[in-house]
């Protein structure tokens, strides 16, 4: 059999496989072997045939890993409106019980419950948004 079906076989099998996997590496490779079944066909030999797939099989690499390392990181979406307010810290206005209360959230005074309604936040007190519930903020003090 000539080296150049080989090639192309192999060239068929990675491509298939890529199909399945979505990898992109195995599709590389499958581009790699058809390279190297145009070299094949030419009639080099065979060291200098696998020489021309090991260099265009790290080129590919080469080309489209910088490429897939920016679509990796990507900076954490940001978050607006109410649900930036969570985790912020809040100072208490008036009492906050498990039904009512007031904290300021930075620079806006916003209707409170308290998270675990068993407790009572005296004013004065610094606490944590863990909930936005409407247009109140459901707090719970720090230790």
């Amino acid at each position: 059999m000539d080296p150049w079906i080989i090639w192309l076989i192999l060239a068929a099998a990675l491509g298939v496989a890529e199909i399945f996997t979505l990898t992109a590496s195995l599709g590389l490779l499958s581009i790699a072997a058809l390279l190297t079944t145009a070299v094949a066909a030419v009639g080099l030999p065979p060291a200098l045939q696998l020489v021309v797939f090991v260099i265009a099989s790290a080129a590919g690499l080469a080309g489209v890993r910088p490429i897939a390392l920016r679509h990796i990181k990507q900076p954490p979406p940001k978050r607006f409106g109410v649900s930036a307010l969570v985790g912020k810290s809040a100072y208490v206005t008036r009492e906050v019980t498990g039904r009512e209360g007031r904290v300021q959230i930075g620079s806006e005074e916003w209707s409170a419950r308290a998270y675990d309604e068993t407790l009572v936040i005296p004013p004065g007190a610094t606490v944590d948004v863990i909930e936005i519930e409407g247009a109140t903020a459901l707090v719970y003090p720090r230790e």
